[in-house]
């Protein structure tokens, strides 16, 4: 049978079956690499035409990772058990069991250390069992892989505050807190408006940015959009000087799939850039507000520029929601609409949008030397 034939067909069948378990064993075989190259065509084929196929494909992906890590923790588990079977336990103990008082010579000297390895233990004790009880529900696992990234985050500042408040580490008995959470903004006016995700900067006392430099400015909120997860901020601070004219322009017209994109951002103390390519129209559970990108990305990429090859702003990342292999950023539509919507009490000056872009044929190395200026870190208190 010619290959153009059965291709058609395996697209008629898949799209019959779309509604029922069968799709499912099709999407399972795609993953584990059963289907023939003509077969496999076809499903990519519909994977890119189809947002809620290609969303069912990846989150029967991380469902078919988590299992395998299950039966890795099972089988672990099981090897444990038979080396636990032949140790004499009551032996050991009662030749090694140390003296009381060397236990709390220890505890005393190593306290923090150990409090911290026990939440470490009591953190992978909860993430086995959530995933034992979950592992068929994938909306719900890439929302605990999220929470898990800010408990480690909030692990590593928990372990350089106990670094830093020690006598020997640290002669200030003051240290400067170095922020709660953050991520990463970029200006939309040469006069320090600055816009990023809503859930980096809620809640917080006080907001600072950072440029390239290394300098940090004041900045408050001027307008914040919870239904679009957008927040505008103005940088508050005397030190600042004006920026030059913005080497982007906002795109208006929405961008097609399989076109390519990158993103600049912080998801450490230096900018990484990311490089990948427009995978859906619609976002996270298919939220039309959104595109799916195929860039890895972390919560300190949350607000950082979208931008096509032609240095057109198309979106602006968030990294709220997390799927293995897929990231989602907010469309440039929504940007446009939150410049308009800022109150006039709040706006020096009416913000304007560039008609074209300056880093329209540059290579990339050039456009990020330009980019680089106009892309912050955010630093909540």
């Amino acid at each position: 049978m010619p290959a153009k034939v059965k291709e058609n067909i395996f697209s008629t069948i898949i799209i019959e079956m779309r509604n029922d378990l069968e799709l499912d064993a099709i999407i399972e075989d795609y993953l584990l690499g059963k289907l023939n190259p003509q077969e496999t065509e076809a499903f990519e084929q519909l994977r890119r035409n189809d947002a809620a196929v290609d969303h069912k494909v990846v989150s029967h992906k991380v469902f078919l990772q988590s299992m395998k890590d299950f039966a890795v923790q099972l089988r672990l588990k099981e090897q444990l058990n038979s080396i636990h079977s032949e140790i004499d336990v009551e032996k050991l103990a009662s030749e090694l069991r140390p003296h009381p008082s060397r236990i709390v010579k220890m505890w005393r000297t190593n306290k923090a250390a150990i409090s911290i390895a026990a939440s470490f233990v009591l953190l992978s004790l909860v993430s086995i069992y959530s995933l034992q009880h979950n592992s068929q529900q994938s909306d719900r696992l890439v929302q605990m892989r999220l929470e898990v990234n800010n408990i480690k985050k909030s692990q590593s500042n928990l372990i350089r505050n106990i670094k830093t408040s020690h006598p020997q580490n640290n002669q200030n008995p003051n240290p400067v807190n170095p922020g709660n959470f953050g991520g990463t903004g970029f200006a939309i006016s040469s006069n320090g408006y600055i816009l990023t995700n809503l859930h980096v900067i809620n809640g917080a006392d006080s907001v600072y940015i950072q440029n390239s430099k290394g300098d940090s400015f004041k900045v408050k909120t001027v307008y914040s959009d919870t239904q679009y997860d957008i927040a505008i901020l103005k940088i508050n601070d005397k030190n600042f000087d004006n920026l030059s004219a913005l080497p982007y322009t906002i795109k208006r017209n929405g961008t097609g799939v399989g076109e390519n994109v990158y993103t600049l951002g912080y998801p450490k103390d230096d900018a990484v850039l990311g490089d990948g390519y427009i995978s859906s129209k619609n976002g996270f559970t298919g939220d039309t507000t959104q595109y799916q990108v195929s860039i890895p990305v972390n919560p300190g990429n949350s607000g950082g520029p979208l931008l096509d090859n032609n240095g057109n702003l198309v979106g602006v990342i968030s990294a709220k929601n997390l799927a293995d292999g897929a990231a989602f950023a907010i469309k440039s539509k929504y940007i446009l609409e939150a410049m308009r919507a800022i109150p006039q009490d709040s706006l020096g000056k009416k913000l304007t949008v560039n008609k074209k872009s300056s880093l329209a044929g540059l290579k990339r190395t050039k456009q990020i030397e330009k980019l680089q200026d106009y892309v912050f870190m955010i630093k909540a208190y």
